[in-house]
């Protein structure tokens, strides 16, 4: 399991919850060579990414590695308040997982 890997922020402003997270991921597609042993780099990246609005489901994705180095993902959705708790977690392709919650500040 990655841990830290997400840098996550949400804030409520004019009666909109703004989300955006940044994830520390390779995001390696299997096709690019080491430079030094010239073998190739295997695929590993994110394929769920799963949002929950104080336990809800707010926001499913489902990625691939055509999604770049350390993703970055933002959106915006109305019903949140100062308070709620926002969880974004993610899994990819080798199993490995991460999440980070964060409660929605002003």
């Amino acid at each position: 399991m990655a841990t830290n890997s997400i840098r996550l922020q949400a804030k409520f402003k004019d009666g909109l919850t703004e989300v955006k997270a940044l994830i520390n991921h390779p995001m390696e597609t299997g096709s690019r060579k080491d430079l030094k042993s010239g073998k190739l780099i295997p695929a590993q990246y994110i394929e769920d990414v799963a949002v929950l609005s104080n336990g809800k489901p707010l926001l499913t994705a489902v990625w691939s590695f055509g999604i770049s180095k350390n993703p970055y993902c933002a959106f915006q959705f109305k019903g949140g308040k100062i308070g709620d708790k926002i969880k974004l977690s993610w899994k990819d392709n080798l199993g490995e997982t991460d999440s980070a919650e964060v409660d929605i500040k002003e």
